[in-house]
């Protein structure tokens, strides 16, 4: 297969899941990324691009359906823009088999919270305007966008999971807020990493490529899957994607 039809498959695949899951696609692309030869850091770079196209489609098409809580997501999404722009300046200091090491236990962490039951559910989802100080959630955003861009994901694989466990959010409204900071943490990503010279001509026209086909694909996942899918089988399906993402790392870490 031509390698440009192989990055658009990967990018349709991934944007379907970005769609319906609320994740940057990092978790899949950067396993398969490293799997294709590419180094760790060109790896985070292809994933960081196509994540901002996927996430600005999938956020415009969140809010036409009125299931984006824009408010919301504008606190958490300028914590991660400033957060990640740090994500440049980690990936030159620190080795990428921490970094995988550091992926493999966030995704371990993530399916662990996304099992258990969300608490106080419907007195914190209820009140949230209230309860959740802006400052509080803007801080949130910007540790999860820190630690996300610098592994190569959105943040949408943490936010999904805490927004569930912790605010008692259904898992399709953490969807929606979850590929809106993705957006935000994202493109700051980018830009760090193009200062720090992490993304150069190869890998901005491989992230490109892999964007378009994610852009097509985010668009398939929320029109349409998402309509199809009850809160019981979502919640199967995510984390079926962190396991297969877990298993990927680890063979790429051992092997």
């Amino acid at each position: 297969m031509d390698v440009y039809a192989l990055y658009i498959a990967i990018g349709l695949f991934t944007g379907i899941l970005s769609g319906i899951f609320g994740i940057g696609g990092g978790l899949i692309i950067v396993p398969i990324m490293l799997a294709t030869g590419h180094s760790f850091e060109e790896s985070i770079g292809i994933s960081i691009l196509q994540m901002a196209l996927s996430s600005f489609v999938g956020s415009v098409l969140n809010f036409k359906k009125k299931s984006l809580d824009f408010s919301l997501g504008l606190l958490i999404g300028a914590g991660g823009l400033i957060g990640a722009s740090f994500s440049g300046f980690i990936l030159k200091i620190v080795s990428s088999k921490i970094l995988m090491v550091i992926f493999a236990l966030l995704v371990v962490y993530s399916m662990i919270q996304f099992v258990l039951k969300p608490q106080k559910k419907d007195f914190i989802a209820d009140n949230k305007r209230y309860h959740l100080q802006g400052l509080k959630l803007f801080l949130i955003g910007a540790l999860t966008g820190f630690f996300a861009i610098t592994l190569g994901i959105g943040g949408g694989m943490l936010m999904v999971p805490l927004m569930h466990y912790f605010l008692g959010y259904d898992s399709k409204k953490c969807v929606a807020l979850g590929l809106f900071f993705i957006l935000f943490s994202s493109i700051s990503g980018a830009f760090s990493l193009m200062y720090h010279h992490i993304i150069n001509k190869e890998v901005l026209l491989a992230g490109a490529i892999v964007g378009l086909g994610s852009v097509m694909g985010v668009s398939i996942g929320i029109k349409w899957i998402m309509g199809l899918l009850n809160e019981k089988m979502h919640k199967a399906l995510i984390l079926g994607v962190y396991g297969l993402s877990l298993l990927i790392i680890l063979y790429k870490l051992f092997f």
